[in-house]
């Protein structure tokens, strides 16, 4: 009765750790040197190991949803030496980006006629080395195409002339009138800051040349020539003595621009 009642312990006792732990029961036992595969469990498998993951997907997102919202907090290199660079040359007093254009920024400009506006205007004391008489207010396009003329014509022109270019005489600039002052005439390119009009030029030495006496000058018509012709291509009109009366002591430089090119007499 004993030895039944002994036998039925175990099995009642086998049953409960069964019920307790199903998985634990099935699993087979290593055999001798030939191990029998351990099954893989739930962690193993990656089940469990998948909300881990996507907790870590979601901190990177949320990283570089921070750091994206960021970016344009931060300038690119680049951007940021050209920066610098502007920096630097207003600091100097170039004006137009350019260090040879040497002046002021000014800003919108308007005047009493309609169209007499200038929407970026500076006002400009030296280009190039060369010094303007009076500070000449105008927008950058006309302040380049000076540099232009200084650079590649004026300056050359006078090279061998009292020690060279000094400065010129601006006898016009921004003024909001019509073409020569014409009652109902158009709107002159100085009213829109596209033009300026030298009269002279002063050399290293002192020596002041303006354009009246200088055209016809056995010394310097060469010269006055050369610097006329060179402005027909950085300028879009281009008067001289020879154009009017109206021009008989001065060239007129203005940017308009032409279907048919540039307009020199």
């Amino acid at each position: 009765m004993t030895r039944f009642w002994v036998i039925g312990l175990v099995l009642a006792s086998a049953q409960l750790a069964w019920a307790a732990d199903p998985a634990a029961s099935l699993r087979p036992t290593p055999r001798g040197g030939n191990a029998v595969e351990q099954p893989i469990t739930l962690e193993q498998s990656g089940a469990l190991a998948q909300p881990q993951q996507s907790v870590e997907q979601d901190a990177a997102k949320q990283r570089g949803g921070l750091f994206s919202s960021l970016r344009p907090l931060f300038r690119s290199p680049k951007a940021a030496k050209e920066g610098r660079a502007k920096k630097k040359l207003l600091a100097k007093g170039a004006v137009c980006g350019d260090l040879a254009i040497q002046g002021e920024r000014v800003g919108r400009v308007t005047g009493k006629l309609r169209g007499c506006v200038i929407e970026d205007a500076v006002r400009v004391r030296s280009v190039s080395g060369v010094g303007l008489s009076q500070r000449s207010v105008m927008d950058c396009k006309t302040a380049d195409a000076l540099k232009v003329w200084l650079d590649g014509s004026a300056k050359p022109a006078l090279s061998k002339q009292g020690g060279g270019l000094s400065s010129i005489r601006v006898a016009a600039h921004y003024a909001c009138r019509t073409r020569n002052n014409k009652k109902g005439a158009k709107l002159s390119e100085h009213g829109k800051g596209r033009a300026i009009d030298i009269s002279g030029f002063r050399l290293v030495n002192g020596t002041e040349v303006s354009v009246l006496k200088g055209w016809n000058a056995k010394r310097y018509a060469k010269a006055m020539r050369r610097m006329h012709k060179g402005a027909c291509g950085p300028f879009g009109t281009v008067l001289g003595p020879k154009a009017n009366r109206f021009h008989l002591d001065h060239f007129h430089f203005d940017t308009a621009r032409y279907r048919s090119g540039s307009y020199c007499k």
